[in-house]
């Protein structure tokens, strides 16, 4: 019995500490595990130059209207749960699929935390641009949700420029521009044209459906070119749908679905997380169409407007110069001025001309003949001129003497 009772005193002091370490090696596997988990969610990268060029749009308003940001609401709603987004994202009005997961979440937080000041000026900024947008995307039968492409390629700044060149609203390559129409040289460029730039990028988007007749992998090509996508295609093993290929897209695409998704979001549901609208408008517009050259500084000077505020609603007059002499050119001008333009146009366009345009019509070279000392070209140019005129010499002579000896 005492045999027996030893044998199992000692399987229960050896199997208690076995059991107690496989509990804490299962924690442990646990535990690795969610940190994997969380090693797999991406960080956070967005499209190029969205901060760079949201900064430039707020310094450009910024210092114009002399904004006082006091008017963020910097208090942050308590913790908004998964079910609630989700719920929220169900009932927007979408031909676009908008599913949530934990990238999404993380976008959400971006712009709902983060970036609130930026959501507040692009809110504000959104009441002048959003329409255009609208109007393209109705004229051409996409979806509406796509008017919140700009936000996350922009930050809804008509002059943006990225490292690539991209440039623009849409952030267009060049090479894509022309494509679709846009007119890019040294005074213009049509990327930063809203409404230009706008029907192109319409255009480009309808003709990426076509090829792939998925939008979310219509945008995940708008941002990092179709060719990526095709090879994401190829490595996922024939896969079409965005979440598949995911892993095999280049890492800014990999966050660009989840947060062109939060966008929808947050411009639907900022009020939910105490989010305002910056104090910020642009005027009502009329456009003038106009056959002669004239600067945005002959207009600005003779009508009293701010050059700046003109150059916001002309971006794409590279330097303030609107060529309307080689083609006619639209200038967008406040509502309540475009009748004083066309009434004062002649003084307008006579207004310090040869002080603003400098590039001369007529140039006479000048008179004389340029010799150089020290240039190496001069110096055998002299020795051959010289040489010539040794041989040219020698020849008369040569003439002379034979000359003579005929006689």
């Amino acid at each position: 019995m005492r045999f027996l009772f030893n044998c199992l005193v000692i399987t229960l002091l050896t199997t208690l500490p076995l059991s107690s370490y496989a509990a804490e090696a299962e924690k442990n596997v646990n535990d690795s595990v969610s940190k994997e988990i969380k090693k797999q969610l991406e960080p956070l990268v967005m499209p190029e130059g969205y901060d760079m060029s949201f900064n430039g749009l707020l310094n450009q308003w910024y210092e114009r209207k002399n904004i006082n940001t006091t008017f963020i609401d910097d208090k942050v709603d308590p913790y908004v749960s998964d079910s609630i987004i989700i719920d929220r994202l169900s009932k927007l009005p979408a031909i676009m699929e908008l599913p949530f997961n934990e990238h999404i979440r993380k976008c959400i937080d971006f712009y709902t935390i983060q970036k609130r000041k930026q959501v507040s000026y692009m809110l504000a900024m959104g009441q002048y641009y959003m329409p255009i947008f609208e109007d393209q995307l109705l004229a051409n039968k996409l979806p509406d949700e796509l008017k919140y492409l700009p936000i996350i390629e922009s930050a809804l700044n008509p002059t943006a420029y990225s490292r690539a060149g991209a440039g623009g609203l849409w952030q267009l390559m060049v090479s894509t521009g022309r494509i679709y129409g846009l007119q890019i040289n040294s005074l213009i460029d049509e990327r930063m044209d809203p409404y230009k730039s706008s029907i192109a990028a319409a255009k480009y988007l309808k003709d990426l459906f076509r090829v792939y007749g998925d939008w979310n992998l219509v945008i995940a090509a708008y941002n990092c070119g179709p060719g990526n996508v095709n090879k994401a295609i190829r490595r996922s093993g024939g896969k079409r749908d965005y979440w598949q290929i995911y892993p095999y897209l280049p890492n800014e695409t990999r966050n660009y679905v989840p947060i062109f998704i939060a966008a929808n979001y947050v411009m639907n549901y900022y009020k939910q997380h105490n989010l305002n609208v910056a104090p910020v408008c642009l005027p009502m517009t009329d456009t003038i169409m106009v056959k002669e050259k004239v600067h945005l500084v002959q207009i600005a000077d003779l009508m009293n407007l701010p050059i700046a505020e003109l150059r916001t609603l002309n971006p794409q007059y590279r330097q303030d110069i609107v060529p309307g002499n080689f083609q006619p050119c639209a200038i967008r001008l406040p509502l309540n001025e475009a009748s004083s333009f066309l009434q004062n146009k002649d003084k307008i366009v006579a207004y310090k001309a040869d002080e603003l345009f400098t590039n001369r019509l007529l140039v006479e070279p000048a008179e004389g003949v340029y010799f150089a000392k020290n240039s190496k070209a001069s110096k055998h140019s002299v020795k051959g001129s010289k040489s010539k005129k040794k041989s040219s010499s020698s020849k008369s002579r040569s003439g002379k003497k034979s000359k003579r000896k005929k006689h």
